[in-house]
């Protein structure tokens, strides 16, 4: 009769089960086309494998012992419950999970009702690398756009480039972007995204979906450096510029020091295959005056401005500042 009683008690109970972060278990469609996101459709969609990390709530009809339990998965991806006892989780669908609670729970209750809701998503990585003021791993918790990814990474840095560079596993389809190409292994899809459009809104299309395992790379801006006779030498970043005009970089160092010779200023530029620099000279005062062309340097140029006086004092403090920009470069790209 005791038995009978606890079979047909309406009472529910509610397991709040946090599964353990940092495994980094992949969530997979069970079906349907490879560009379909793995969130696509409701909040939890029955496509969606569970995996650890995932927070998620279980409802049984009648079982009074089980009643405000809480347990957590294991790295093993394991739930261990009450009565049910140990049941592996990740990898089911929130419907395959629920069909092995019914048989679990039927050895105690007569037609056990379940019903099985993911609360939150903890097991979709995505990791975000580069000129961020974050940048790990990091989880989606739903859906997420590019740009809210990026917040999750607390935004940019001031050195970041033009340029966001976003890796997806091909079988979860191509990116949809113009620039989306596959990787020489074909393993991966790889696009960027600029910048400036994005965080202007020019392209909203370029806010796409970002999907679990994603990699989301902001390379740091590439720079030139101005050095010798001007107010703040050192690097200029060219941030969303490919290039920038000699005068600009001067301009970017405050402008001519107190003792210049702007007459006999030169850029220093590499070339691929050559050893040392090649000298391409610049006549600062006559680019100024509108009488030359306004060279436009490369990422990694040196613009000298020699200081006037003496010849070889000058040679000297030029050869003293390219020796010392040359140390900066290697430091900062190793």
């Amino acid at each position: 009769m005791k038995r009978f009683c606890k079979k047909v008690n309406v009472r529910y109970f509610v397991l709040a089960i946090s599964i353990a972060s940092g495994s980094l278990a992949w969530p997979q469609a069970a079906s349907g086309p490879a560009d379909r996101s793995p969130l696509a459709g409701s909040e939890t969609p029955s496509e969606y494998l569970l995996g650890p990390g995932d927070q998620i709530k279980i409802w049984v009809r009648g079982l009074e012992e089980a009643s405000e339990k809480s347990v957590r998965i294991g790295p093993s991806g394991d739930l261990d419950l009450p009565v049910a006892g140990q049941i592996h989780a990740a990898g089911l669908t929130t419907e395959q999970l629920r069909s092995k609670l019914v048989e679990r729970f039927a050895k105690e209750l007569l037609h056990p009702e379940v019903s099985v809701e993911i609360i939150d998503f903890g097991s979709q990585p995505v990791s975000v690398m580069g000129a961020v003021n974050r940048p790990g791993v990091h989880q989606l918790h739903g859906h997420k756009t590019l740009g809210e990814v990026l917040s999750l990474a607390e935004g940019l840095r001031p050195d970041a480039g033009s340029r966001i560079t976003i890796t997806r596993e091909i079988k979860n389809g191509q990116i949809p972007l113009p620039t989306a190409a596959l990787d020489p292994t074909g393993e991966f899809s790889v696009a960027a995204v600029n910048v400036r459009q994005l965080l202007a809104g020019e392209r909203p299309a370029d806010n796409i979906q970002i999907y679990p395992r994603d990699l989301i790379t902001v390379p740091s801006a590439e720079v030139v450096y101005v050095v010798g006779e001007v107010k703040r030498p050192g690097e200029v970043l060219l941030k969303d510029r490919d290039t920038i005009s000699a005068l600009q970089a001067l301009a970017e160092a405050e402008g001519l020091g107190p003792t210049p010779a702007p007459q006999s200023a030169k850029i220093m530029r590499l070339v691929p295959g050559q050893a040392g620099r090649t000298e391409i000279p610049v006549n600062l005062s006559k680019v100024q005056e509108g009488k030359a062309e306004d060279i436009a340097m490369r990422p990694n140029d040196i613009l000298v401005i020699p200081p006037s006086g003496p010849k070889k004092a000058a040679l000297r403090a030029t050869e003293a500042a390219i020796q010392t920009v040359t140390g900066v470069i290697i430091w900062r790209r190793p």
